[in-house]
């Protein structure tokens, strides 16, 4: 099975996410466990950049700035999600946003769910 290069980088971040969803529990919108994750990251000493702009272009122009929901250390991307359950679509715009920040590691954490959802995302890993 396919691995995360930053594996204990990864392993720390969800033991922030862990500590934000015991904290806070479901039920508030992904702005605020953003918040949350990087009030927990700082105390740990772990870098990040929260939405971060990217640039997308098409023939050498741009044609769009998204946002990460955070990176982490230059090289993991972490999208949060408040949401009943995950769809597809978010492993693929998770890949697209990792495609075009040039990184191979991610992770998806959905808050909303009891217990914490959390996804690896990463060349070889698919979303089930």
């Amino acid at each position: 099975m396919a691995e995360l290069g930053n594996r204990q980088l990864s392993s720390r971040v969800i033991e922030a996410a862990i500590a934000v969803h015991q904290g806070l529990g479901p039920g508030f919108l992904e702005s605020v466990y953003e918040s949350a994750l990087c009030v927990e990251l700082a105390a740990r000493d772990i870098r990040f950049e929260r939405q971060k702009t990217i640039k997308i272009c098409h023939r050498e122009v741009e044609v769009g700035e998204p946002r990460l929901d955070v990176l982490v250390e230059g090289c993991l991307l972490v999208e949060l999600k408040a949401v009943k359950q995950l769809e597809d679509i978010f492993f693929t715009i998770g890949h697209s946003q990792m495609k075009a920040a040039g990184i191979s590691d991610g992770l998806i954490l959905n808050f909303a769910s009891m217990p914490l959802t959390i996804k690896r995302i990463g060349p070889g890993l698919s979303a089930s």
